[in-house]
């Protein structure tokens, strides 16, 4: 009977020194499910960061511009791109030697157009109003308007 009393004793001993075991609740998978809720709830509970205003265009001046004018605005060395669009020449646009063969030239004045030709100008000319800004007029070397 030693042997059981001093059992006991051991036991009782080792209880009362020990922490008492965990009763399941903090587990590995306790954990990781609490730390999704967690970081669901902060997403959906944080504050929004303010809104931008994006940064507002510098103002544009109308001009008159000439053919040659107009080619310094190609878009290197940082200046905008301008396009003056003449008769039905958008199949060509993007032909670099039609562009700026005769930069003194005279320009087009529309006259051998038909009606549906004009039309067709007509619709160019309201879609590109209705999207871009229009920043000038384009005018031919010479004439008195571009001195304007």
């Amino acid at each position: 009977m030693d042997y059981v009393g001093a059992r006991m004793a051991k036991e009782a001993h080792k209880a009362a020194t020990e922490p008492a075991p965990s009763n399941g609740l903090i587990t590995p998978l306790n954990l990781l499910i609490l730390a999704v809720i967690g970081y669901t709830l902060y997403v959906l509970l944080r504050p929004s960061a303010p809104a931008v205003m994006p940064r507002e265009a510098p103002p544009t001046v109308f001009r008159t511009f000439t053919p040659r004018t107009l080619l310094e605005n190609n878009g290197e060395n940082g200046k905008p791109v301008y396009l003056a669009f003449i008769r039905e020449q958008h199949p060509e646009v993007f032909d670099e030697d039609m562009l700026t063969k005769d930069l003194d030239g005279p320009l087009d004045t529309l006259e051998g157009l038909g009606p549906d030709q004009l039309d067709a100008l007509r619709e160019w000319e309201e879609r590109f109003d209705s999207k871009y800004l229009v920043v000038g007029r384009l005018v031919a070397v010479g004439d008195e308007k571009a001195k304007a």
